[in-house]
């Protein structure tokens, strides 16, 4: 059983415990009810983290450099596209999550050694950061994106067949180095990433009528697309830390799903209110892909008339532009960036029962400013 079951109504929060789950949680487990989250009730006085004095530029240096190692081939034109792709342009949050996560739990563990990151917990980095490169590629060949990170993607350069194989390349060198981690917990934690991104997709591909049920949905999605490998990677460094911390695994799974659907939230909410320069990708593609995010689920319960919409997928000549005219009229945003908000706070209160460290208020601070984000 998860160890928080959480149902968001109307008026509120409610917040059920439950201790008794064992290393790996599912996700299923956590159930969403559709409503308004109320902003004052649950924002955490973020005034009073500060940032640390910490410098991550040498690690995240050194993960690149072992992502290339991990993926050198014989295959000229793979080797082409793999350094491409791993130029230092991405936002590298996941290995940084990974990183201050590991240092944190080893600190909790035992306070009196310096934070170190050991070289099992570094290679969580590499695989975690080459996991979320690979669904990178995949979802740039579905949605046949051209932009990227603020440059081209790899299927507008290489074409789609290259892109997949590539993406495909990359999934099974980040197997082979999990593999030699030789931890089998570690390796059913991580494995249950790829299930997710996969089941993800295709829950990305339907809707469901039921305003409730569909934004049951929209979470469920959000989680297994985003938040699973965050989570999931930060589980895996707190086993590396300590094998038989229940309480430091699941402090560590639990930060990393509320802090992953705080920052893809503050991403659906950004599609709709950034600009294509800033985001680096272009901005209000979801609606043109026929997804139907948090702001339009939230506009769905003041307007009406965009159910009929969302269940068409915006396919109608005028859609995308109603919609979006909807969301304007409406507190959708609004209502998103409180739930955003909600999440960040539940992260921030999780990885606050770990010992204080410079690597747990970094992640405090971390948490902050992805709710506050441009692009």
């Amino acid at each position: 059983m998860s160890p928080w079951l959480i149902s968001l109504t109307r008026n509120g929060v409610r917040l059920c415990r439950s201790m008794s789950c064992n290393y790996k949680v599912h996700y299923d487990q956590v159930y969403f009810v559709f409503g308004r989250v109320i902003a004052n009730q649950f924002c955490t006085n973020a005034q009073k983290y500060h940032q640390p004095d910490t410098n991550f530029n040498t690690e995240l240096s050194i993960l690149l450099t072992n992502i290339r190692k991990e993926l050198v081939t014989l295959l000229p034109q793979l080797q082409e596209i793999s350094n491409y792709l791993f130029d230092e342009r991405g936002k590298q949050i996941r290995p940084m999550l990974v990183y201050l996560m590991a240092k944190a739990c080893n600190n909790h563990t035992d306070p009196e050694k310096m934070s170190t990151l050991t070289k099992s917990q570094g290679a969580i980095g590499v695989i975690s950061e080459m996991i979320h490169t690979a669904s990178l590629i995949h979802d740039d060949v579905i949605d046949a994106a051209h932009i990227r990170r603020g440059k081209p993607t790899i299927n507008s350069i290489w074409g789609q067949r290259k892109a997949i194989l590539t993406g495909d390349y990359i999934l099974s060198r980040a197997t082979i180095a999990l593999s030699k981690l030789r931890n089998e917990r570690v390796v059913k934690v991580l494995s249950q990433v790829l299930d997710d991104l996969v089941q993800g997709e295709f829950m990305q591909l339907g809707s469901k009528e039921d305003r409730g049920e569909r934004f049951n949905h929209y979470i469920k999605k959000t989680f297994r697309k985003t938040a699973s490998l965050m989570a999931c990677s930060c589980q895996a460094v707190a086993i590396l830390s300590d094998p038989l911390n229940q309480f430091l695994h699941d402090v560590a799974f639990n930060f990393g799903m509320h802090f992953g659907i705080s920052f893809q939230l503050i991403d659906d909410l950004l599609d709709f209110i950034a600009s294509d320069d800033v985001m680096g990708k272009p901005t209000s593609t979801d609606l043109q892909l026929g997804l139907a995010t948090a702001p339009v689920l939230y506009a769905s319960d003041q307007f009406p008339e965009l159910d009929t919409m969302i269940m068409r997928r915006f396919s109608h000549s005028g859609d995308v532009q109603r919609a979006r005219e909807i969301v304007d009229q409406s507190d959708g945003i609004t209502q998103t960036k409180r739930l955003a908000y909600f999440h960040r706070d539940e992260a921030i209160r999780f990885i606050s029962q770990l010992g204080e460290s410079i690597e747990r208020n970094a992640l405090i601070q971390l948490s902050n400013d992805i709710v506050t984000r441009r692009k």
